[in-house]
């Protein structure tokens, strides 16, 4: 079976693959600071708790925080006696190479949303993946990535207007029931709700306008659900894009090796 691990800044999620489908996942807070051993003793205790039986025989790791690259790889090697391919190593090819400025890093999440992405829905697609930061891809009509947005996370924004201004209390991110709010909450869920949908809206917007062929767009993420309940941009929600992507650039590397 395959371990597909997936580490952005907040968390790492980790899920097995047995061929067919996912048969497990797992998240666990990104911690640069965590030891092989400490991860083996979190993930055997799960796969027993869902007699997860069969033995991991490959791995496959994206991961935006590289200083906990070599404990997962340590831990592949030590534990499941192989070697995970690393996305955005020399090593670990795509299916079609990205198309940026010379001396560009691609960040490994946004190459495996853009290859997972392309095999679901076709090129001139955007991805729009609400992690840490909120990103865009353009996904050009041949599969590569070509390009696209970061901005501020959702949750990072709320930190940082906490953090600037003391009589702002930490909220949940929830859609309000008004626009206008009543209250310091509600006026505070209102701004970041209906902020980020128009900052969504006019980012797809602007790219469209560069772009000679209709876009579609497809969200991913935590927050993704919650985002489409306030516009009828996204032709489609993927949970688990980034493990399906994981998954193609595994058995892509193994088809050409």
């Amino acid at each position: 079976m395959l371990l597909a691990i997936d580490c952005g800044n907040t968390n790492t999620v980790f899920s097995i693959w047995n061929g067919a489908e996912f048969v497990a996942t797992w998240r666990i807070a990104t911690d640069h600071k965590r030891t092989a051993d400490e991860y083996f003793v979190w993930l055997s205790s799960l796969l027993m708790l869902t007699k997860t039986e069969a033995a991991i025989t490959e791995a496959i790791i994206s991961s935006t925080v590289p200083r906990v690259v070599f404990n997962l790889r340590v831990l592949c090697d030590r534990y499941f006696n192989c070697r995970p391919l690393v996305v955005g190593r020399a090593d670990c090819a795509l299916p079609v190479p990205p198309r940026v400025d010379a001396g560009t890093t691609v960040g490994p999440d946004r190459l495996v949303n853009t290859v997972g992405g392309f095999d679901r829905h076709g090129g001139n697609l955007i991805v729009v993946d609400f992690g840490t930061a909120t990103t865009f891809d353009v996904v050009d009509t041949d599969g590569a990535y070509v390009g696209g947005v970061i901005a501020p996370g959702v949750n990072l924004s709320l930190e940082a207007l906490h953090a600037a201004a003391a009589a702002l209390p930490h909220i949940d991110v929830a859609k309000p029931l008004r626009a206008i709010g009543t209250n310091t909450v509600a006026c505070m869920q209102s701004g970041v709700y209906w902020g980020y949908i128009g900052l969504i809206e006019g980012i797809v917007r602007a790219v469209r306008g560069e772009r000679a062929a209709p876009m579609k767009v497809i969200a991913t993420g935590g927050l993704a659900s919650l985002f489409a309940q306030g516009t009828d941009l996204f032709d489609a929600i993927e949970d688990d894009l980034t493990m399906h992507g994981l998954v193609l650039i595994n058995t892509y590397n193994k088809d050409t090796a």
